[in-house]
C-alpha cells in the first residue's frame, strides 16, 4: 500500500510530462510562425499547405481585392460619421437618421458579401479538402468585421 501512492504519483507525473512535451510539439512550426508574426498570408501558405501555384494565384486575388476591401471600408466609415452627426443633432429627423441608419446596412452588406465572394474565389484555388476547412474557418468571421481596416491573420479580430 506504501508504494501505491508513490506509483500513482509517478505516473501522473510522467502522464503529465508526455502531454506537455506532446502539446508543445504538436502543430506546424511555419504555421506558429507566420502567426506570431501576424503574416496572413504566409498563415494561409502553411496552414493549408498551398503550392507555389496556388499561392501565387491567391496572392494576387488578394493584393487586387484589398484595393475593394479599403474602398469599402471608407464607405462605410464615412457613412457611420455622417449617421453619428445627424443623431448629434438636437432636433434629428428621424427620417433623415432612419435613411442613414440604412445607408450604413446597405453599405456593410455589399462589403461582406464582397467579401465572402473573394473568400470562395480564393477557396477555388485550393485543395478541396483545404478549400473546405477554410470556408468552415473564414465564413463565419465575416459577419463580425468592424469595417476599419482590412481582415488580418488574427481571427479573432475585427475587419
Amino acid at each position: 500500500m506504501k508504494y501505491l501512492v508513490s506509483t500513482l504519483a509517478l505516473l501522473v507525473g510522467i502522464a503529465a510530462a508526455v502531454g506537455f512535451v506532446t502539446y508543445r510539439a504538436s502543430g506546424d512550426q511555419a504555421v506558429k510562425a507566420a502567426l506570431s508574426q501576424r503574416d496572413a498570408m504566409e498563415w494561409l501558405r502553411a496552414d493549408f499547405q498551398l503550392t507555389a501555384a496556388q499561392f501565387a494565384a491567391i496572392k494576387k486575388l488578394h493584393d487586387s481585392y484589398s484595393l475593394v476591401c479599403e474602398d469599402h471600408c471608407r464607405d462605410i466609415q464615412q457613412a457611420e460619421q455622417a449617421r453619428a452627426a445627424l443623431k448629434s443633432q438636437a432636433n434629428a429627423d428621424p427620417a433623415s437618421v432612419a435613411a442613414a441608419d440604412r445607408r450604413v446596412e446597405e453599405l456593410r452588406l455589399v462589403c461582406e458579401s464582397a467579401i465572402a465572394a473573394h473568400v470562395r474565389q480564393c477557396a477555388s484555388e485550393m485543395s478541396p479538402p483545404a478549400a473546405q476547412r477554410y470556408l468552415a474557418l473564414v465564413l463565419p468571421k465575416i459577419k463580425d468585421f468592424d469595417h476599419q481596416a482590412a481582415p488580418d491573420v488574427q481571427l479573432n479580430h475585427s475587419h
